[in-house]
């Protein structure tokens, strides 16, 4: 059921326009002046609204350009309605942002013409909305792990990396990778080898906090990248996410195997750690030295 919100000071109007849109089968909300439906818009986004110009405290022009250059609220279209019937008057409810007018005393049949023409509109603009927005995820995701991918991880170290060293905030990196992973494709088949890379992502979006980022960085390889979090935070989740990794019995469809994970773990500021590029070479070192002191162990970043 679409839910219109009428604006308008005058209450024997409200009231008419409720019992009219309420009998063609909409739900209704009011306001009586322009910061009431400001704050219920805010709230509660209507499908629509149906708005008075002449009105106190705020007028319906001004209404229209808060809600149309919020960019937080969806697509809500909106109908003027005004007793002015000069041009200038319509032109500057349509400039700042109106969707369709009416004058008074309002003619029900056009009126109802009106509103379902702008639902029909509302309906695909969000179609539209949730059809980018799907898109948008998916060039950020990766489709093996729901993970983000290399592309925006990288997106959002920059991000990280600027944020921490303005406010002078340490910025922990794990990179991580399973052991001998190749011999998992040769011997049970791609399909577990899948397998395991989700089971690995699972374990390791369960042991971040809300505000990290976790990404496959390529092939078996994964990075973590943990705001606020200095080296030895960054070491203590990556030791959490190798036992977690190691007392994991991996599953795929006929069977089971177990797997390690070896990784390192940097974190700025460091000396040598002058960029975020310098960041996650630091930790991928580390990764290099946990591979080359026999795997299934955890190495930080020392700079030597």
């Amino acid at each position: 059921m679409s839910r219109i919100l009428v604006v308008d000071d005058h209450e024997d109007n409200v009231e008419l326009l409720r019992a009219r849109l309420e009998a063609r089968g909409y739900d209704v909300d009011c306001a009586m002046d322009g910061q009431e439906a400001l704050d219920k818009v805010r709230a509660t986004p209507p499908d629509l609204i149906l708005l008075d110009v002449m009105m106190p405290r705020i007028d319906g022009i001004e209404v229209t350009r808060q809600i149309k250059g919020d960019s937080s609220l969806p697509f809500i279209p909106i109908i003027m309605q005004t007793a002015l019937e000069t041009t200038e008057d319509k032109v500057e409810g349509l400039d700042a942002g109106a969707d369709d007018y009416i004058t008074k005393p309002i003619n029900f049949a056009e009126l109802e013409a009106r509103v379902k023409s702008l639902l029909r509109i509302k309906e695909l603009q969000d179609e539209l909305a949730r059809a980018n927005e799907a898109l948008l995820k998916a060039s950020q995701t990766d489709g093996l792990t729901g993970l983000d991918n290399r592309r925006h991880i990288e997106e959002r170290l920059c991000e990280m990396y600027v944020h921490a060293t303005r406010l002078n905030e340490p910025l922990g990196c794990v990179m991580c990778d399973v052991d001998h992973f190749k011999s998992v494709n040769d011997t049970y088949g791609h399909q577990a080898g899948d397998a395991v890379l989700r089971q690995v992502a699972e374990i390791l979006k369960d042991s971040a906090r809300e505000i990290d980022r976790v990404g496959r960085y390529g092939g078996e390889e994964f990075i973590v990248l943990l705001p606020n979090a200095n080296i030895d935070d960054a070491r203590a989740f990556a030791e959490r996410v190798r036992q977690a990794v190691e007392a994991r019995e991996f599953t795929y469809d006929g069977g089971s195997l177990r797997r390690t994970l070896s990784a390192g773990a940097a974190a700025w500021p460091h000396p040598e750690i002058r960029h975020q590029e310098g960041l996650v070479k630091a930790a991928d070192d580390a990764l290099y030295e946990a591979k080359q002191h026999g795997r299934n162990r955890v190495e930080v970043f020392d700079g030597e």
